[in-house]
């Protein structure tokens, strides 16, 4: 009896949702069978699915890349580009708001501390928001239409280049043409190249319209410096030569076009001096180009438009040129996956551009389905030609993702000058409008000698390499993450907890790393150095800190080859 009662109460417990009687039959009831648990994802479905998150995003944790593993590329895209934009606006937004109540009233003696709180957006939405996808494409487009803070009157206003990243964000799924549009029409850019404010020309005072933003929209934003095939490879002429895209005829013409521009929003007025940044620039025909423009391949402008109309027919001008498939495709795919993409790769991507599966032209989603589901983007590197070298920001913000940072007051703000200064880059901070490097790059030697670009390279020297070691031992050892002052920010910390509770054998630690950093590429000689320190530290925290520590440092981390 006593047994029969025990089981009875068991079965009560399993079925208590259902009631249950001391001795009526439903007390007798099975258990309701459960639903299956998720299938387990196997090895090589995760290392699939880091390698996607190591293009597609600025790092995942193991649980994130074990949900994408399960989810598949095509779904996990699908997700993504469906979720909403996480804008930086509003960090900025609360952050003035602070200040203008007199929060932060112990800086307000340091003239640089409101040039932080667009850096401090940037940060805090790269680390924590959710549309990955979108943040990587958008920080991808940022170093092809270039804007830098290294302009007086775009560092001082915290909106400048927030508003203009947002601009890019918005634009990443969307479509080519809306891109390149609203490049041309946004203040940041208007300064940073000289066509706000542009008037027609004055040859009675020698004046001109600026021909800056007219050569640069062409050459880095567009179509390049020379005709391509559709595979990215230059046209040739008869003389074995490559055939120029535009001369500085088409310079003048571009610029006439892009005159008459000016601050919009309230009061406005050309010439405005204060600049005006969460509004596009508008026209004012009075102060625009008359007469008609010969553009590209002979497409001429006519006579007797406004000078909104100049400017569309000049963007549909640009948009339908044959370059812009193969010139923005390859750019996009050095700055998601290889440096050297071969013909093929390149072919496909201008496909997509062209829309010729989908008959729309320009559909920025599509491209980066074609680039990130593509072949080369998911096989190993090809021997000799493929693989690229992790930018630093890439891997020093894939490292705050990957081990579960964590902030005091949910604040993830850094003001990146000290990133900046040990690696030659941060975001929005270019020295030139040609970015911190160029897409042909190469360093004199081996790659050199092979043909090969390795544009990241032109940041890389000894110094920043030693400075990239610091700051991840700052990050991972010292608990240095970010800079922001604590008060009144938080204080950021990384979490390796998750990685301690295996720490005690030393080898699922590793095959663990290797799945998060490496996609499974850890290589044996590597594996067995870093081994080889690990097992004589007892301590199971400090044994992964170091071996997170070895890794991220490692050539087979900072290269894939």
């Amino acid at each position: 009896m006593a047994v029969r009662n025990r089981l009875l109460l068991a079965g009560c417990l399993l079925i208590a949702l259902q009631g249950c009687g001391g001795g009526g039959s439903s007390s007798n009831r099975a258990p309701a069978p459960q639903p299956p648990g998720p299938a387990p994802v196997t090895t090589a479905q995760m290392n699939e699915a880091s390698l996607l998150a190591s293009q597609a995003s600025f790092g995942m944790t193991y649980d994130a890349i074990e949900s994408m593993a399960r989810d598949g590329r095509e779904q996990w895209l699908d997700q993504q580009f469906a979720l909403p934009i996480t804008r930086h606006t509003p960090v900025v937004n609360n952050l003035v708001t602070r200040r203008s109540a007199g929060e932060f009233s112990e800086f307000e003696e340091d003239i640089e501390f409101l040039i932080y709180f667009r850096r401090f957006s940037w940060w805090h939405n790269t680390v924590t928001a959710a549309d990955v996808l979108r943040q990587r494409v958008a920080f991808a487009l940022s170093e092809i239409f270039v804007v830098s803070d290294n302009v007086d009157a775009l560092i001082i206003n915290p909106y400048a280049l927030t508003n203009y990243y947002d601009m890019l964000l918005e634009h990443s799924f969307g479509n080519y043409r809306d891109l390149l549009r609203d490049v041309a029409l946004h203040p940041s850019m208007g300064i940073y190249l000289s066509h706000v404010n542009n008037r027609k020309a004055d040859p009675a005072n020698n004046t001109f319209p600026d021909e800056n933003f007219a050569r640069e929209v062409m050459q880095l934003f567009s179509i390049g410096l020379f005709e391509l095939n559709e595979d990215g490879s230059m046209k040739l002429d008869g003389a074995g030569d490559p055939i120029p895209t535009y001369g500085n005829d088409e310079i003048r013409e571009f610029a006439k076009v892009f005159t008459g521009l000016s601050y919009g929003g309230l009061g406005a007025e050309f010439g405005k001096p204060e600049p005006v940044f969460q509004t596009p620039m508008i026209m004012f025909d009075e102060y625009h180009e008359p007469g008609e423009k010969l553009l590209l391949n002979g497409v001429v402008v006519p006579a007797g438009q406004t000078g909104n109309q100049d400017f569309e027919d000049a963007i549909d001008n640009l948009f339908n040129h044959p370059n812009v498939g193969p010139f923005i495709g390859r750019l996009l795919i050095q700055r998601l996956v290889t440096s050297n993409p071969s013909p093929a790769y390149v072919q496909r991507v201008t496909d997509a551009f062209n829309g010729v599966d989908s008959g729309v032209r320009g559909d920025m989603q599509a491209v980066i389905r074609a680039i990130l589901v593509d072949p080369e983007a998911i096989a190993p590197p090809a021997p000799d030609t493929g693989g690229k070298l992790r930018e630093p920001v890439v891997r020093f913000v894939s490292m705050i993702r990957q081990f579960n940072a964590t902030s005091s007051n949910g604040e993830f703000y850094n003001t990146g000058f000290f990133v900046q200064q040990l690696l030659r880059q941060h975001p929005g901070s270019s020295p030139s409008v040609f970015n911190f490097y160029l897409p042909d790059h190469t360093p004199a030697g081996e790659l050199a000698d092979a043909g090969l670009r390795a544009p990241e390279f032109q940041i890389t020297t000894s110094t920043t390499i030693a400075n990239m070691t610091n700051l991840v031992d700052f990050a991972v050892n010292a608990d240095f993450v970010m800079d922001a002052p604590d008060p009144p920010f938080g204080t950021v910390t990384l979490d390796f907890s998750e990685y301690e509770a295996v720490a005690g054998d030393v080898d699922e630690l590793l095959d663990r790393l290797n799945i998060v950093l490496l996609f499974g590429e850890l290589s044996d000689e590597t594996r067995s150095a870093v081994r080889g320190v690990l097992v004589d530290i007892d301590d199971l925290a400090f044994r992964t800190r170091t071996a997170v520590y070895l890794i991220l440092v490692s050539p087979d981390y900072a290269v894939r080859v």
